[in-house]
C-alpha cells in the first residue's frame, strides 16, 4: 500500500493512472455539493435530527401514518428539479465517456449520476430511485411526480390507486432487504476491476461496505475520497480528505 493520506498525489501513482477498469461507489457525500444533505456528517440530517432516521426506516413509515405524511412533505420539498449535477458527478461521467468505468455503484436515490450524463446501464442504484413509488401491498409501481401531484391537489397520504395499499418512495429504507439482483451485480463490477473507488460514503452500511473488501481481495486497489474517517480507511492504497468536486476530476483525470 502507497499509504497517502489527505491530499490527491501529483503525479498521480501509476496503478490509478493506468487503471482502465475502474469500478465506483458513490454516497451521499458526492450529492452535497448539490444542496443535498449527507445524513450522519456534521451537519448531515440524521445528526441535526436524529428524528429524521424514523422517516426512512419501513417499520415506522407503515405503521405510523404521520411518519407517512412527514415523509411525503419531505418529498415535496425536495423536488428533483431543485438539484443539478454537480463537479463529482460529472468527473465520473468523464471516466465513462474514457472508456475507464467498469460499474457506478450508488447508494445515492438521487439520480444526478444519470442527469450528469452517466449511462443508465451503468448505474446500479443499490438503494432504489427517489424518482418513483411503489405500493408496498401490491408492488404497483409509478413516478414521484404523479404521486406529489396528488400532494398538490389536497391528499397528504395518497394510497396506491390500484389497490388502496401504503405507497413509498421507491428507495430501500431500513428494514427493508435490497434488491439481490442488483446486490450481485455490484459484487461482481467489485470482483472484476482494477480499482475500486468509494467516493462520499461512510462505509458503515452493510452489505454495500463489504463490497470494498470483495475488490481488495480479488487484487484491486482501493482508494477513499471522504471527508471522514471510514472503517475501511487501513484497507485503502490511497485515502483523500479533499473536497469531492475539486479531487474528483483530478483523481481521474477528467474534467469538472
Amino acid at each position: 500500500m502507497d499509504g497517502v493520506t489527505g491530499a490527491v498525489p501529483d503525479p498521480l501513482p501509476d496503478w490509478l493512472a493506468g487503471a482502465h477498469r475502474i469500478t465506483v461507489l458513490t454516497g451521499a457525500g458526492i450529492s452535497t455539493d448539490s444542496g443535498i444533505p449527507d445524513y450522519r456528517g456534521p451537519n448531515g440530517v440524521w445528526t441535526r435530527d436524529p428524528d429524521a432516521e424514523k422517516l426512512v426506516t419501513l417499520s415506522y413509515y407503515v405503521t405510523d401514518p404521520q411518519i407517512r405524511r412527514k415523509a411525503w412533505r419531505m418529498r415535496a420539498g425536495m423536488r428533483a428539479g431543485d438539484v443539478a449535477p454537480n463537479a463529482g458527478h460529472r468527473a465520473l461521467a468523464g471516466l465513462e465517456a474514457q472508456g475507464r468505468l467498469r460499474a457506478l455503484l450508488t447508494q445515492n436515490v438521487d439520480g444526478l449520476h444519470q442527469a450528469a450524463g452517466s449511462a443508465p446501464e451503468r448505474v446500479l442504484e443499490l438503494h432504489g430511485t427517489v424518482h418513483a413509488v411503489e405500493c408496498l401491498s401490491c408492488g404497483d409501481r409509478t413516478s414521484m411526480d404523479s404521486a406529489l401531484a396528488r400532494l398538490d391537489a389536497g391528499e397528504d397520504d395518497p394510497a396506491c390507486l390500484v389497490c388502496g395499499g401504503i405507497l413509498k418512495s421507491a428507495t430501500v429504507s431500513f428494514g427493508q432487504a435490497l434488491d439481490e439482483r442488483v446486490l450481485d451485480a455490484a459484487a461482481q463490477a467489485a470482483a472484476d476491476c482494477d480499482v475500486f473507488l468509494a467516493v462520499g460514503t461512510s462505509l458503515v452500511v452493510h452489505p454495500v461496505a463489504g463490497l470494498v473488501e470483495v475488490a481488495a481481495a480479488h487484487g484491486a486497489r482501493v482508494v477513499v475520497v471522504n471527508a471522514e474517517p471510514t472503517p475501511y480507511d487501513g484497507l485503502a492504497d490511497l485515502v483523500v480528505r479533499e473536497p469531492i468536486s475539486t479531487a474528483l476530476p483530478r483523481l481521474l483525470g477528467t474534467t469538472a
